[in-house]
């Protein structure tokens, strides 16, 4: 029994060196939950401007992340992590200064918007360069053996800074004005900065180094899988509201809680499974029990089966990113690594971005339970990519 303890104690420490990184994870997504929320409706009611504008005005900042992705792989890995980690912060302080601002002239309806968008597009180059500069600082501190970990813990940071940042945001301007936005994205993005000044970083990995394109493709496939995985999430996020109302029921909020609870359960409780069955063999795993999930959807009578279905959605959904990703940084050379994850999470973005429009006109023709149908096959579809990857890794 003794000669367990060193390992327990190993396994924490790598635990509490990933922790202290996605901190900074963390905190950036505090502030893009901050807004989501309220940010359609202060665009709509009080600016004056159409849902279209609205909707495109959060759109913009998920545009800057996939667009800016590219550049946040290659400052990765050509001026180090903590660089990349300092950057994102202080664009989202510029989003503070510029919602503030924005707010300060909503007078001049256009004038706000334009600026509006601005800093949700800083905003959006943020979460991209840190995202990735936090978990190459991960894998770099801890080891290429904890990769899993690394990304499932990262995860974990953004899901769980999401769902504390949006209701908050909607306290926040219920009580304090849409101004207080402005000021605590500044105020949280100094505050990050201040911590990570003495924080010690990892030496840049000197190397030969891929050009984006061709990291990209050797990513490529089990990005696609990836994103073929990820559109339920995007399905269900967007959609199980007008399911709920198009089926007559009421509650549509508990199927995002049982998702999310289950997403992150799943992750805190499983990712070592990676390192202990093989990426492969889990995301296999995990897919199987996602589509299962969205079947459930698809075909449910009741509010209780929903809940059902979207609670394996949630858990399938969880440890397939970091699966896959595991498999997916292997193919690239560790002087490209943070290329690689910044091609991989390009996928993930693709995802959510399809998912609206595509579902949307699958709702339209034929109805909202066929949009989980659709999901559930584009997962099997995936599912049988990532079967075709595994046997030629093993050949």
């Amino acid at each position: 029994m003794p000669a367990q303890h060193p390992s327990r104690a190993s396994s924490f420490s790598v635990t509490l060196q990933i922790l202290s990184i996605v901190f900074y994870t963390f905190i950036a997504f505090i502030c893009i939950g901050l807004p989501i929320a309220v940010l359609p409706g202060y665009v709509h009611d009080q600016l004056g401007f159409s849902a279209v504008v609205a909707g495109l005005t959060i759109a913009s900042q998920y545009l800057a992340t996939l667009l800016s992705r590219p550049s946040a792989g290659r400052l990765v890995d050509n001026l180090g992590t903590k660089p990349a980690i300092v950057y994102g912060l202080i664009g989202i302080a510029i989003s503070g200064v510029l919602t503030f601002l924005a707010v300060a002239l909503e007078d001049w309806p256009l004038l706000s918007l334009l600026i509006l968008i601005s800093g949700r597009i800083f905003l959006g180059i943020a979460q991209g360069l840190i995202g990735v500069g936090t978990i190459s600082w991960g894998i770099a501190q801890v080891g290429s053996e904890h990769t899993a970990r690394a990304i499932g813990w990262n995860g974990i940071a953004s899901y769980g800074a999401i769902a504390i940042g949006a209701p908050l945001g909607v306290v926040m301007v219920d009580r304090l004005g849409f101004l207080s936005l402005g000021v605590t994205l500044l105020l949280l993005a100094l505050l990050a900065l201040l911590l990570i000044r003495k924080k010690p970083s990892v030496p840049v990995i000197r190397g030969e180094r891929l050009p984006f394109w061709s990291v990209f493709g050797l990513i490529a496939p089990y990005g696609i899988s990836l994103t073929l995985a990820s559109i339920g999430y995007g399905t269900l996020t967007t959609f199980i509201t007008l399911f709920y109302l198009d089926r007559g029921w009421v509650g549509a909020a508990y199927c995002l809680t049982v998702f999310g609870v289950c997403f992150i359960l799943a992750r805190l409780i499983f990712t070592n499974s990676i390192n202990h069955l093989g990426g492969y063999t889990v995301a296999i795993a995990c897919m199987a029990i996602e589509a299962i999930g969205l079947t459930l959807l698809w075909l449910a009578p009741s509010t209780a089966f929903a809940l059902v279905g979207a609670g394996l959605a949630g858990f399938g959904l969880s440890l397939v990113y970091p699966a896959l990703g595991v498999e997916a940084v292997k193919q690239v050379p560790t002087p490209s690594r943070g290329a690689g994850l910044s091609a991989y999470a390009v996928f993930f973005d693709l995802a959510l971005a399809i998912a609206g429009p595509v579902m949307g006109a699958i709702a339209l023709n034929m109805g909202y339970s066929w949009i989980f149908f659709v999901a559930a096959l584009l997962c099997c579809l995936g599912l049988l990519l990532t079967l075709g990857l595994s046997r030629r890794s093993r050949a």
